[in-house]
């Protein structure tokens, strides 16, 4: 064991001094597989950072354990000809499926009611085009997680007596009213003038859309004011470990509620904030499926480059071959120390490319700030492979040089 040891321990010395003997050859060598490492976890990162990115903003517009009930639910990919099926059955949903559900869905903490129309605002010769008025009802703070910055959201009496008030974004609140405090102040939606109540925390923009552009007012007033089209019924459980028998209580109720029997498909869509986690985890791993393995190629053109590198170390070192095997060195022992070089030459370059890795997503997250995340699995993916192809391109090249014959090595001058 002793024995073994020393001799690794010698071999691991022996391919650091060859390593660190050649400095400016051996960084050079390393670039593809530098390259190749910085790529494989940046891609990483990207792919991961875009994970997080999604499913941050979808808990942020829809909340947590929250599911909806809408006329249509595009989840997942649908064929053109499955959109035109599920638009001539399923049946829009009215106030009534709303206060069925809500007063039958045993399971659900919440239950309530959206609406949502564009529109352009205008007042005091100030215009804001493509504004989103949502309609809501009270509980829709909660169900959704909603954060008010200012004053409150609306409450339950303004959502009965169809009042004129209204909840700002952010975007809209610094447009009609910047640097001042906008509440109590009116807002003029359809020409009718909305008391000011509560102003919304920013959330952002999603893929270019931004949330800043909503407000809301009682959904019973949108549906006067907008018409009665595009209601949703949105839905909360009290725990992660409830949701599931929420959505399937409102479902059932929903069912019954449309006399649905048996296996009798359907007539309404149903939005699961789980599945559409899930839906995003897919379209992610998908992504890295097709473009890591093409990163992994520049790992591959990095380890061809090893292997003539280490093709030209044994012709350098072929005095020092045979004055080993003279010495009793065996061909596994010569084997095993030209393999544990290129191997270590290629974890070297996994190191110094992860560093890169990390230097370019610390600084795409602060001049772009998009959140990238260096995940462990990709970590060990590009260590691993960059090792396991820096002993495969050494094979060639330490199977030359077991095979010198010591007396014709011993004649050569290095």
């Amino acid at each position: 064991m002793k024995a073994i040891f020393s001799f690794y321990s010698d071999a691991l010395r022996i391919a650091l001094q060859s390593i660190f003997a050649h400095k400016l050859r051996a960084f050079l060598t390393l670039i593809g597989i530098i390259i190749g490492v910085a790529s494989v976890v940046t891609v990483g990162a990207s792919i991961s950072g875009l994970n997080t990115y999604v499913v941050d903003k979808v808990a942020k517009v829809l909340g947590s354990n929250h599911f909806m009930i809408a006329r249509m639910a595009f989840s997942g990919r649908m064929s053109d000809e499955e959109f035109e099926r599920r638009n001539r059955r399923n049946k829009r949903v009215n106030w009534d499926d709303y206060e069925w559900v809500r007063d039958h869905c045993q399971s659900c903490s919440e239950v309530g009611a959206h609406a949502g129309s564009p529109t352009d605002l205008q007042q005091d010769g100030i215009e804001f085009p493509g504004a989103l008025v949502f309609g809501s009802t009270a509980n829709m703070v909660d169900i959704e997680d909603k954060e008010i910055a200012e004053g409150r959201f609306i409450s339950a009496d303004e959502v009965q007596r169809s009042a004129l008030v209204c909840v700002l974004g952010g975007d809209i609140k610094d447009k009609f009213f910047p640097n001042t405090n906008a509440l109590g102040k009116t807002l003029k939606i359809r020409g009718l003038p909305m008391r000011i109540v509560g102003v919304e925390e920013k959330r952002g923009s999603f893929f270019g859309d931004s949330f800043d552009r909503h407000l809301y007012i009682p959904v019973t007033t949108h549906l006067q004011v907008f018409g009665r089209g595009g209601l949703q019924i949105h839905g909360k459980a009290s725990s992660r470990a409830g949701f599931q028998a929420a959505i399937e209580d409102a479902r059932v109720a929903m069912r019954n509620k449309h006399r649905l029997k048996g296996n009798e498909e359907d007539d309404f869509g149903l939005v699961n904030v789980e599945e559409l986690n899930n839906q995003i985890d897919q379209f992610t791993t998908s992504i890295a499926t097709v473009v890591v393995p093409i990163t992994l190629i520049t790992l591959i053109v990095g380890g061809i480059v090893v292997m003539n590198i280490m093709l030209v170390s044994v012709t350098e070192r072929t005095f020092e071959v045979g004055l080993r095997k003279a010495v009793g060195a065996t061909k596994r022992q010569i084997l095993l120390q030209f393999l544990i070089e290129s191997g270590l030459l290629c974890a070297l370059g996994g190191v110094l490319g992860l560093l890169l890795a990390w230097g370019v997503t610390e600084l795409i997250t602060t001049l772009a700030s998009i959140t990238m995340t260096i995940t462990i699995g990709y970590i060990l993916l590009a260590l691993i492979v960059s090792t396991v192809i820096g002993m495969i391109a050494g094979i060639y090249p330490a199977f030359k040089a077991a095979r010198l014959d010591p007396i014709l090595a011993l004649t050569q001058t290095t």
